[in-house]
């Protein structure tokens, strides 16, 4: 085969692979993450699921047993490596702070490096309200989210039934989303 007709076959095997969509890449687009859990719309559809009875722990050892609690939870997944989650601590201690005494926030890291960036990140954000739970096993993750998307939070009752759940990012600093929760935990 000539050195032309070689070049000539070659690039109309290049442009027959043309004529299908590009497979999905091996890795998240940058932001991809960011703009999948943008959304923040929230959700009813699990209502009535039971809280797990998943241990976590922190960077001290002390463990929090979360089927155990003896009152409402809003319960929040979050990474340090999540764009979100990180818009939402702040906004999270501010909330527990508006709800002590009502309402325990629960934020859990779904790091796999746990305490390693999770003190850390305590430590530079001075929380006043929220303890750095870890879940190095990522089992809540699995449990609530298997497709990944982070943050997610969710509110469970007295009782430890599942009231609502946020997948993405929220405003949880504004009045609203203390309303939000105060009336979604009054009796119907």
């Amino acid at each position: 085969m000539s050195r032309s007709s070689l070049i000539l076959a070659c690039s109309l095997l290049l442009l027959a692979g043309c004529d299908r969509a590009a497979e999905a890449p091996a890795q998240p687009a940058e932001g991809a993450q960011e703009a999948k859990a943008a959304a923040g719309l929230v959700e009813r559809r699990f209502a009535g699921t039971p809280i797990p009875a998943i241990t976590v722990t922190d960077a001290a050892g002390r463990k929090l047993d979360l089927g155990a609690q003896d009152g409402p939870v809003l319960l929040n997944l979050w990474a340090t490596w999540c764009p979100p989650c990180v818009k939402e601590m702040p906004q999270l201690d501010a909330l527990a702070g508006m709800l002590e005494g009502e309402v325990r926030v629960v934020t859990v890291s779904q790091d796999i490096r746990g305490a390693e960036l999770v003190t850390p990140f305590f430590a530079k954000g001075k929380f006043q309200h929220l303890e750095p739970w870890l879940d190095t096993g990522t089992q809540l993750s699995a449990q609530f989210t298997p497709d990944g998307i982070l943050p997610l939070t969710i509110l469970f009752d007295a009782s430890g039934k599942e009231v609502l759940r946020v997948p993405g990012g929220y405003d949880w600093g504004s009045p609203e989303a203390a309303a939000m929760v105060r009336d979604a935990l009054k009796p119907a």
